[in-house]
C-alpha cells in the first residue's frame, strides 16, 4: 500500500532527467502519455500511480483486477504504486489518501506528475489547482491531441488494447470485451468520442512498444453495475 511508503523506500531508475510520476489507470490514454514522456528521454519516470478501489480490489473505474494492474507494471519494468479507496469514496477521501501518498515523493523531490488528459478543461483545471496546493505540477503530456488521430496512431504504434467497460447509456453491451482496432472504430456510433475521452468507455492495455511481453488474460463475464456494462478480465 503506497500509504505506507516511507521516503527512503521510494526506488526508481535515477538518471539524469527530470523525475516525473504517472498517474496511470493501465487503459490507453495514460498508456500514450507514458509513450511520449519516454520518447522525450528528459524525464525519469519514478513510477506509476493508480486509485485501486479496496473493496473489489480492482482499479476504480475501469473495473480490471488489481493482479493485472500489477503485471502490467511488471511487463513495462516500471514501479507501480496503488492508493487505495473505498469503494463510494467521496472527493475528500480522494483527496487526501493521495495527497499522503504524493508527499511521499515530494519528500525524495519527485513534484511532477503527467496525466493522459485529451480536453476535458475542467478536469485539468482541477488537477491544476490540487496539485497547486501540494506544490507540485502537472504535465499533460497529449494535451489537445485530435482523438481519431490520436487512438489510430496508438493503433498504429502496435499497442494492444481492450474495452474494460461501457457507458450503457451511449452503447451496447457487445462493446464490451472488444478490442481497439480499426473495425472497432468502424463501429462506434457518431455521438461516441473515439477516444471515449467523455466517459463513454475505458480500456486496459495489454501489449506494445513499452511491453517485454504481453499480459495474458481471457474474457470473463459481463456485468451490469449503475449504467456501466463491466467486461471481466481473467489472469491467465
Amino acid at each position: 500500500m503506497l500509504e505506507q511508503l516511507k521516503p527512503d523506500s521510494i526506488n526508481y531508475n535515477r538518471q539524469s532527467g527530470q523525475p516525473i510520476l504517472v498517474s496511470w489507470s493501465g487503459g490507453k490514454d495514460s498508456c500514450l502519455a507514458l509513450y511520449e514522456l519516454k520518447k522525450l528521454k528528459a524525464f525519469d519516470i519514478a513510477g506509476l500511480i493508480t486509485t485501486v478501489t479496496e473493496d473489489y480490489d480492482r482499479v476504480s473505474m475501469h473495473g480490471v483486477r488489481r493482479v493485472l494492474l500489477e503485471r502490467q507494471a511488471d511487463v513495462m519494468g516500471l514501479p507501480l504504486h496503488q492508493v487505495l479507496i473505498s469503494k463510494d469514496a467521496t472527493n475528500v477521501e480522494y483527496e487526501e489518501r493521495m495527497a499522503a501518498a504524493l508527499s511521499k515523493y515530494a519528500q525524495v523531490g519527485v513534484d511532477s506528475i503527467a496525466f493522459g488528459d485529451l480536453f476535458l478543461q475542467d478536469i485539468r483545471a482541477y488537477r491544476e489547482q490540487f496539485l497547486e496546493r501540494l506544490q507540485m505540477k502537472p504535465m499533460f503530456p497529449v494535451w489537445q491531441r485530435n482523438t481519431s488521430e490520436f487512438v489510430r496512431d496508438f493503433v498504429g504504434l502496435g499497442f494492444k488494447a481492450v474495452i474494460t467497460c461501457v457507458n450503457a447509456q451511449l452503447l451496447d453491451e457487445s462493446f464490451a470485451g472488444r478490442m481497439i482496432d480499426n473495425d472497432f472504430l468502424q463501429a462506434l456510433p457518431d455521438h461516441v468520442d473515439p477516444c471515449g475521452e467523455n466517459g463513454e468507455f475505458h480500456t486496459f492495455v495489454f501489449d506494445g512498444p513499452l511491453f517485454t511481453e504481453p499480459v495474458e488474460f481471457s474474457l470473463g463475464e459481463r456485468v451490469l453495475r449503475g449504467t456501466f456494462w463491466f467486461r471481466d478480465l481473467v489472469p491467465e
